[in-house]
């Protein structure tokens, strides 16, 4: 038997039924549900985390923008304005304001009735400001301004009344200890803390700083427009402004003021300046107007009252512009300190006769000082005419007329000079003589500074520094300077002037300083108004001390009645200012007498 018959004779071995599968593992079930349990708890920690976590920012700020309060403004606190000593002219105190939230206020007839006298508010004001009422964008106001800068005490009284919707916050009050003292050039703050006139407008951006503010989240439906405790509140705040130094001085300023004051009243003046000028610097030491008005009261006043009358008030300036007139002619060279000039009893020029106040006879000769100290209209415009129309006209810019000094306040007038195309056959004689020309006192009190200081023009300014709220002070700027005449033909300039002063009979003798050796003009001149001359004169007088020496330059003008004179009016004024100022900076007198001047030949 072969092997293949063998092992097809084996027997089969028998075949075994299949298993039944397995019903269930409660093992492995347990596992399954444990993990598939776990899943799902982790997916909803995950959400749960991103929900608080990172989403929930955007979730709330969709709802906290509905329940946010208009903001609160925080007044930043206002820079002071400070004299050259560091005394205060104009600063801010403590005070509060009192507002509202007219969705609280239950009984506006009552509260207005009460908070009126005690805030000095119209009762009919304040009810309009009480009762709710929608703001432009829609929604209800919560918050409105009843009244700033209430004095604490009376804030005080206001929160011991216990009102529901009225609140008491910090604000603050502009005071100006010296009422009028120069108010016309520092001007006013209104209730807000802007600047409205003067150098606190001229100033406000850096003087109000930048305000701060306050945002609150409030309730809706049943809590009004209160705030939520504990909620959400946002300040941003206030960034305070800087002080200003000046160049004025306190004590100086005011006995200017004084004495400008009752020079006006006892003459009748409707309007008059004085500025005092330290001519190595330029600093302005005082700038005084008449009328004035108290700055703790401005709108009780007239606006004309509170104008700076020395930047404001133009005129034809008179015989003080022959100073420059003589200046220019001596720079040109067409005259010399000991030259004459032949006058008689008058010149015409077109269809006007030009006269001299002092009778002189035909064919005088009189010395430059002579035409000086007599206010010579003929003789000036006999000098004028060796100049010619265009040099007076360029060394009148020279000496800073025909524009704003820029001396650092606002609506500084330019005045004007005619340019010779411009001039008519008159003007020969009234240009020379200071008609027919518009200036301000500081405009001419720069250009005798000018004389006083060798022949240099230094731009009259009024701001000393700027002091930052930490303190840090910043020097103002340098001012513009340039050379108008040489020193020697400055020097004679004011030796020519002396005679004004010294002269018998010279127009400006009541301006003498005993002790003190002075230089100075007497000017007479007129004011457009509506386009024609008034009745008025324009008296003036400029002068510097001490003449051999300057060291400041004071210009006084008033617009008086009609047929009073600089010599009269204006030149006791500045003798008494003059010989303030010599005390207070304590200027030693001259040591040499003024020379002993020959008038004619």
């Amino acid at each position: 038997m072969g092997k293949a018959d063998r092992k097809a004779a084996r027997p089969a071995r028998p075949t075994r039924p299949p298993r039944p599968p397995r019903l269930a593992d409660p093992r492995r079930r347990l596992r399954l549900a444990t993990l598939l349990a776990l899943t799902m708890f982790a997916t909803i920690g995950i959400r749960l985390v991103a929900l608080q976590v990172v989403t929930t920012p955007a979730y709330a700020s969709g709802g906290l923008a509905d329940r946010l309060s208009a903001p609160v403004v925080l007044p930043a606190p206002r820079g002071s304005i400070l004299d050259r000593s560091g005394a205060v002219l104009a600063h801010s105190v403590e005070a509060r304001y009192v507002y509202a939230d007219p969705e609280s206020i239950k009984d506006p007839d009552r509260t207005s009735t009460v908070l009126a006298p005690l805030l000095g508010v119209p009762r009919s004001d304040l009810r309009k400001r009480l009762v709710k009422q929608k703001r432009p964008d829609g929604r209800w106001s919560e918050f409105e301004f009843l009244a700033r800068g209430v004095d604490i005490e009376v804030a005080r009284k206001i929160l011991e009344m216990e009102i529901t919707g009225i609140g008491i916050a910090r604000d603050e009050r502009r005071e100006v200890p010296g009422n009028d003292l120069a108010a016309n050039l520092i001007g006013f703050a209104g209730q807000d803390m802007t600047g409205l006139e003067g150098i606190e407008a001229r100033y406000d951006e850096l003087l109000r700083g930048v305000n701060g503010e306050r945002v609150f989240e409030i309730g809706q439906g049943d809590l009004g427009a209160t705030e939520i405790p504990g909620g959400y509140s946002k300040i941003t705040p206030a960034k305070p402004g800087s002080s200003l130094a000046l160049t004025i001085d306190r004590d100086l300023q005011y006995e200017v003021q004084r004495i400008l004051s009752k020079m006006s009243k006892q003459r009748h003046a409707r309007t008059a300046a004085a500025v005092v000028i330290d001519v190595r610097s330029g600093e302005v030491l005082a700038q005084a107007s008449y009328p004035t008005y108290d700055a703790a009261d401005p709108l009780a006043f007239k606006p004309t009252d509170r104008e700076d009358a020395a930047t404001s008030f133009v005129v034809d300036p008179g015989s003080v512009h022959k100073a420059l007139l003589f200046g220019a002619a001596l720079q040109e060279g067409v005259i010399k300190p000991d030259s004459t000039v032949t006058v008689g009893p008058a010149i015409r020029k077109g269809d006007t006769t030009f006269t001299d106040t002092h009778p002189f006879r035909a064919g005088t000769r009189l010395t430059l000082p002579g035409i000086m100290a007599y206010s010579s209209n003929v003789g000036t415009i006999k000098v004028a005419d060796l100049l010619g129309p265009q040099r007076v006209f360029d060394y009148q810019l020279k000496f800073g007329l025909g524009q704003p000094t820029g001396v650092g306040v606002p609506g500084e007038a330019s005045g004007r000079v005619l340019p010779p195309k411009d001039w008519s056959e008159s003007s020969y004689g009234s240009v020379p003589i200071g008609h027919s020309v518009d200036a301000t006192t500081m405009q001419m009190a720069a250009a005798y500074a000018a004389i006083a200081n060798d022949g240099v023009w230094v731009q009259p300014h009024i701001i000393r520094e700027t002091i930052a709220p930490d303190g840090t002070k910043t020097p103002a700027p340098a001012p513009k300077t340039r050379q108008v005449i040489s020193a020697g033909n400055a020097a004679a300039v004011r030796t020519m002037m002396e005679a004004v002063t010294t002269v018998p009979d010279a127009t400006g003798t009541r301006a003498a300083i005993a002790g003190y050796r002075i230089a100075g003009k007497t000017g007479t001149g007129k004011r457009i108004v509506d386009g024609r001359y008034t009745e008025d004169s324009v008296t003036s007088f400029i002068g510097m001390a001490p003449a051999d020496n300057p060291r400041y330059v004071i210009a006084v003008f008033a617009d008086t009645p009609g047929g009073t004179t600089g010599g009269d009016v204006t030149a006791p004024a500045f003798r008494d200012m003059m010989a303030y100022a010599l005390r207070h900076y304590r200027v030693p007198p001259s040591t040499s007498k003024p020379p002993t001047f020959v008038v004619s030949r």
